[in-house]
């Protein structure tokens, strides 16, 4: 399992557009991909392949955002992800 943290560089944050991008980037490795955030009341977690799960994590400009992978490609994974996060 991978993991690291980031901070979301996105004007707008993660809206609907980014969140759509985010699923079809998840959709292109084999390893099960998951967004969280920590810093709310309770840790909310999203699966990095549902729009609306996504979205519900409800991260502006500026958060802090956990992206998890595990499996056979889950570096390569977390480190797209992250790269895209950070705009």
């Amino acid at each position: 399992m991978t993991q690291k943290e980031v901070v979301i560089g996105h004007r707008l944050g993660i809206h609907a557009r980014a969140a759509a991008r985010l699923v079809q980037l998840s959709s292109q490795y084999q390893s099960t991909i998951v967004l969280f955030r920590s810093d709310a009341e309770k840790a909310l977690e999203a699966d990095a392949r549902s729009i609306l799960s996504i979205l519900l994590l409800s991260a502006g400009f500026g958060t802090t955002v956990g992206v998890r992978a595990d499996g056979v490609d889950e570096n390569q994974a977390v480190d797209t992800i992250c790269e895209y996060l950070t705009g």
